[in-house]
């Protein structure tokens, strides 16, 4: 039996841009669910049941892959040090950085920064060099 989604399950649009706004704008700090509930009135678990009828995730993963999405664009350039950047999208440690990093995108936030500085290098000779 499968369930259909209701709109009445799902957060207000007005709710849930406050919510995804609030996270957005302190992705650096740690966002526990009472809080974000608070922002739109509602209990904890609530939030998160209405919450995830809305955007399809838990509240943690959301909040988890939009980390991971900050952390993506700042790797893409050599400024920041991989544990900068790790405190900067809220992680407390680099190495549970590099896992969360791991889990959403399948490699390390290294070899993502490898991969990306590469791709934004010019190639040599116009290109003509094969496929590596």
């Amino acid at each position: 039996m499968t369930t259909t989604r209701t709109a009445a399950a799902d957060l207000p649009s007005c709710r849930a841009r406050r919510v995804t706004d609030y996270i957005e704008e302190n992705l650096d700090k740690e966002l526990r669910l009472a809080e974000l509930a608070a922002l739109v009135y509602m209990s904890p678990y609530h939030f998160a049941r209405r919450f995830k009828s809305t955007t399809g995730v838990p509240p943690h993963r959301f909040v988890i892959r939009q980390r991971i999405a900050r952390a993506s664009a700042l790797l893409a350039t050599p400024e920041l040090s991989i544990a900068q950047i790790s405190r900067l999208v809220g992680f407390r440690t680099p190495s549970h950085f590099t896992t969360a990093f791991r889990h959403v995108t399948g490699v390390t936030p290294k070899r993502y920064r490898t991969e990306s500085l590469r791709e934004d290098q010019p190639r040599e000779n116009g290109g003509s060099h094969g496929v590596r």
